[in-house]
């Protein structure tokens, strides 16, 4: 368990896409200038996709320009070829591609089956490998689904598959809703891992159901070492009513750092540019940690 954890921080991206009250390309700049100086490293940026569709995420070139002079990695979701093309131009080094466990969500999401989503970004994928940029793929629902309900470890073993033969160098397991438990999370992990290398898997767990933390110890103990997570459990799903939020960062680098797992994030640096994201959206952190230690200062 004291292995190295890579925290993948989701915030500025799968986080305030979700949010109702847009932030300014500026302030996304400035939220994400300020997880770097807390310690982290690779961070989603923001999506090349359709103002109309997800107007949270307008101006993501901006922000992607904005942040290339800093020391990081910085991951872009893109949803199709003109997003790609976009995405290119403002000099995405690092993409993300993403498709559904599950049928009911597919077509909610992206208007389209998960054999037709995977079809869309299977150009995607090769373009960005000729241009020697990376691709991470997502999976969403894939321990329940708002549409179809329980989902078949089997469904997600296969679209991880794909997405792992076609050239992801890491796919991404999202609980979209958040309903899985650290049972069904082990089962998952086992059963993806017979098709996926271990060290090829990130959790991306939500905590609607307050689950989220003992559902990672549960993958980590299975061998998973990489965490998604938004800062201040920024978030939601529009297509999952009552979701909450990816699992807070301050919640997974708490209990990290609490089992001997350094994560070099500074939490009084975390919480501050959590503090100021939250002022910006006109809500609390929903994250404990970052409660706590609010709670404290006064």
């Amino acid at each position: 368990m004291s292995d190295q954890v890579r925290i993948v921080e989701v915030g500025p991206r799968d986080g305030l896409q979700n949010e109702k009250t847009p932030v300014s390309a500026e302030a996304r700049i400035a939220f994400i200038e300020a997880l770097i100086a807390a310690g982290l490293q690779t961070i989603e940026v923001g999506a090349f996709v359709s103002p109309k569709a997800i107007p949270q995420m307008v101006n993501s070139d901006q922000v992607l320009r904005g942040v290339s002079g800093l020391n990081g990695e910085f991951h872009v979701l893109v949803p199709n070829e003109k997003g790609f093309d976009a995405a290119r131009a403002a000099g995405a080094k690092v993409i993300a591609v993403f498709a559904s466990a599950s049928e009911g969500f597919s077509r909610a999401n992206i208007n389209c089956s998960v054999a037709e989503s995977i079809e869309r970004f299977k150009p995607v994928v090769a373009r960005a490998k000729a241009d020697a940029i990376k691709v991470r793929g997502y999976v969403s629902c894939v321990l329940g689904c708002p549409f179809d309900g329980e989902v078949k470890p089997q469904a997600v073993v296969s679209v991880a598959k794909l997405l792992w033969d076609l050239g992801c160098y890491e796919v991404s397991l999202g609980d979209t809703i958040g309903v899985g438990t650290p049972v069904k999370a082990r089962h998952l992990l086992r059963a993806v891992s017979g098709a996926v290398p271990m060290a090829g898997l990130a959790m991306h767990f939500h905590d609607t159901y307050g689950q989220a933390l003992a559902n990672l110890y549960a993958g980590m103990e299975e061998g998973a070492r990489v965490i998604d997570s938004a800062a201040g459990g920024l978030g939601g799903c529009p297509y999952a009513p009552g979701a909450t939020g990816n699992v807070a960062t301050e919640d997974v680098v708490y209990m990290l750092e609490g089992m001997g797992v350094a994560t070099g994030v500074d939490m009084p640096r975390l919480v501050a540019a959590t503090n100021e994201v939250s002022r910006l959206i006109g809500r609390a952190p929903v994250s404990r940690v970052a409660s706590a230690i609010n709670a404290k200062a006064l």
